[in-house]
């Protein structure tokens, strides 16, 4: 457990959930959870992050250290938010998603079942690690059935997108 663990009045939490697990990475030793959380079973949520009002999780959720989640947050069965991300206020994200490292999704944005937010735009290269960065989904976009591949191609681009590629 982390060092310190502030966790707000309300907490709705099934068996088999785990609050401030510790990353092998450093992260920050609290954890930070607002109030009137619902988490359900196989949920994990890892030292170093910060959660706001009425965060909701399905099952078998997993938010990695470092992650940062606005107020009424949805997560849904079997997403992955992988570490160093922001979450705005009022995002939705669906059943088995995958939000990739250093992504930052802004306000009321939702993503559809099955998204996947990649990050890295040279995949197996020496050179991957140095520029990996996650893509910056604008405030109210609605992504649907898709995988975002380039991140750097992602900003200011239209709110909607529904098929193959999200830029």
């Amino acid at each position: 457990m982390p060092a310190e663990v502030r966790v707000e009045r309300g907490l709705v939490l099934d068996d088999d959930v785990t609050l401030g697990y510790a990353p092998s990475r450093a992260a920050g030793d609290s954890f930070d959870l607002g109030p009137n959380a619902r988490l359900r079973s196989g949920t994990v949520i890892y030292a170093g992050s910060q959660i706001g009002a009425d965060f909701q999780t399905g099952h078998h959720v997993i938010v990695r250290e470092g992650t940062r989640i606005g107020d009424r947050v949805s997560v849904w069965s079997n997403s992955v938010i992988d570490y160093g991300c922001v979450i705005g206020s009022r995002v939705k994200i669906h059943c088995n998603c995958y939000v990739a490292q250093f992504t930052e999704l802004e306000e009321e944005v939702f993503l559809a079942p099955g998204v996947t937010i990649a990050n890295d735009l040279f995949p197996g290269r020496a050179s991957s690690a140095s520029a990996m960065a996650g893509p910056l989904v604008r405030a109210r976009a609605q992504i649907g059935a898709t995988v975002i591949d380039h991140p750097s191609d992602c900003r200011n681009q239209p709110s909607q997108v529904a098929h193959q590629h999200a830029c």
